[in-house]
């Protein structure tokens, strides 16, 4: 939701921001969302201190700056806090480089995010959803058959195979979605059982893979007719995106009886429970997510605990 404030000058989109954000996407391989994300805060937080510069600014300032967005309109703490994230950035990135001597915005009080538990799919529910690619297909190449429009242009739905390859991969290493179609087929290596993955910050890591996962892309690579560097590729021989991603998931869920609403990313909340669930430590989940934080994992364990506390409310005869 926009915010009421100054209309954004030309003059006012000037060389800091740019630099910042060129620093960002070239240093640490920021994505491209965030970028935006942060290049709009900056944008129309400067517009509400159109004549002071970026460096003469005050933490009194920024207390004014979040009492105007506490009052404007509803905004949840997660949108105000995503406009001081990249303030924030902003500012450190700005003391490191000797442009300020203190961040102006570090000491500021943000509102609390409310704690909510990741959502996660229980193993009946994840099989399910595994098993739909193959479900779903064969019922459109019996509706195919029974129009005589079968595609008779390979004797292997290569396409299938594709999807029951990601979806593997999706729960085999616990991948964003930003990852998924990102991974080239040099980063496998399926004798090993690993695949090397690029994830934030362009920080390399190295994930096992389970031999459903395995055996998926070894028969998607036997079918698919492309040879290009890009893993999951489109019925064009491109690149898959995100988004044909995201709408293909959306057919499996519904396929699978799930609710077609859930992200890619809840395939990665499941990857992480299912994980603790089974007795990994959380070090070694940190790892395999990628989180450069041990706090970040940690909420896996509490779903895991919640989930506990369920199950001995209806088991115990004295809870």
């Amino acid at each position: 939701m926009p915010l009421p404030s100054t209309p954004i000058r030309p003059e006012h989109q000037d060389r800091a921001i740019t630099e910042f954000l060129h620093q960002l996407e070239e240093g640490r391989g920021v994505s491209p969302n965030t970028l935006r994300n942060y290049r709009q805060a900056l944008l129309e937080f400067k517009a509400t201190v159109p004549d002071k510069s970026w460096w003469e600014l005050k933490p009194a300032d920024f207390k004014a700056y979040l009492y105007r967005l506490a009052r404007a309109q509803q905004l949840g703490p997660s949108t105000v806090r995503l406009r001081f994230a990249a303030l924030r950035t902003f500012y450190k990135l700005a003391v490191r480089e000797g442009k300020m001597k203190l961040n102006p915005v570090s000491d500021l009080s943000l509102p609390k995010l409310p704690r909510r538990l990741p959502v996660f799919l229980n193993q009946e529910q994840i099989t399910a959803l595994l098993d739909a690619p193959r479900k779903l297909w064969t019922m459109e190449e019996k509706r195919q058959a029974a129009g005589a429009k079968k595609d008779r242009r390979s004797g292997q739905n290569w396409q299938m195979l594709r999807d029951i390859a990601w979806l593997e991969l999706f729960y085999s290493a616990g991948l964003r979605l930003s990852e998924l179609v990102k991974v080239r087929r040099t980063n496998l290596d399926l004798t090993q059982g690993t695949v090397r993955v690029i994830g934030k910050g362009r920080k390399e890591r190295l994930c096992p893979l389970g031999n459903p996962a395995i055996r998926a892309l070894e028969a998607y690579l036997d079918a698919c007719p492309f040879d290009n560097d890009a893993l999951f590729v489109s019925a064009q021989g491109q690149q898959l995106n995100g988004r044909t991603v995201q709408l293909a998931l959306k057919r499996y869920l519904a396929a699978a009886g799930l609710d077609a609403k859930l992200t890619p990313h809840k395939l990665r909340h499941t990857f992480a429970t299912h994980l603790l669930d089974h007795g990994a430590d959380l070090r070694s989940v940190q790892e395999l997510l990628g989180h450069s934080q041990l706090t970040t994992t940690q909420i896996y364990t509490s779903v895991s605990v919640e989930r506990l506390k369920r199950v001995y409310d209806r088991a115990h005869p004295r809870a």
